[in-house]
Order: structure tokens, then sequence, then C-alpha cells
């Protein structure tokens, strides 16, 4: 499974990846394959405000329906349009083309709680 090493992963299976101030968040490789065959993705409106912890959307698949979980707080400023259309982007690159959306960040130090990598492959093998 890939779990690209740029990012940090909390333990509901969203990722982050911050590039000036801006976090990037979607769902992770491990979580979309756990779904199947995402069906529809709610998400937040841009303008919307955050907080860590809260839930902000969710995820459909044939299988479940699962919350789309926060670990950042702040504004959303950039929402994945082609998901409306196209949800099955999650699935087929859940770390690239499936991204959700754009978090300016209040603050980076959420970020720091949360697993990299390898602690992430660790916790989704069960170690």
């Amino acid at each position: 499974m890939k779990t690209p090493p740029d990012r940090r992963y909390s333990d509901t299976h969203e990722w982050y990846l911050l590039s000036e101030g801006i976090v990037t968040m979607g769902i992770t490789q491990y979580a979309a394959d756990e779904l199947t065959d995402i069906t529809f993705v709610e998400l937040p409106a841009v303008g919307a405000m955050v907080t860590a912890g809260d839930a902000i959307g969710e995820v459909e698949s044939v299988k479940a329906t699962s919350e789309l979980f926060t670990a950042v707080s702040g504004k959303v400023v950039e929402v994945n349009t082609s998901l409306a259309e196209r949800p099955e982007l999650v699935n087929d690159d859940a770390f690239e083309e499936g991204w959700m959306l754009k978090i300016k960040v209040e603050s980076k130090d959420s970020l720091k709680l949360l697993m990299d990598a390898k602690e992430y492959k660790s916790f989704t093998r069960g170690d």
C-alpha cells in the first residue's frame, strides 16, 4: 500500500500535506480500499471554518457511509470539485487526484500530533 512519506496521518484515516500554511487533505488509500467503490463525497463549502476533531463531511460507498474528520482547524480555501462528478478518483488515486480539500490552518501544531508514514503503516497493520 502506498503511504507517501511527505504527509501526516490520523487514526481516522485522513492524510494531511502542509505547504505554505495550507493543508491539503483527503482519505488514505487504505481507507478508500476498505470502503470499496466510492459513490459520493460530501465536503464543506469554500469559506467554511473547520475545527480539529470535528466531522466535516461524508464519504459514501457501495459498502458504507463514513464520516470525514479534520485534525486541523482553519478556513476551507478550496475543495476538489472534480469529486462531485467523479468520486471514484478517491479510489483510483487517493493521494493525488482524489484529494478532498485545502484548509488555511490556524496553527501547524496539530499536525505534530499525527502519525508519520511509518507509524501509519504500523497502525493499519495492527502492530
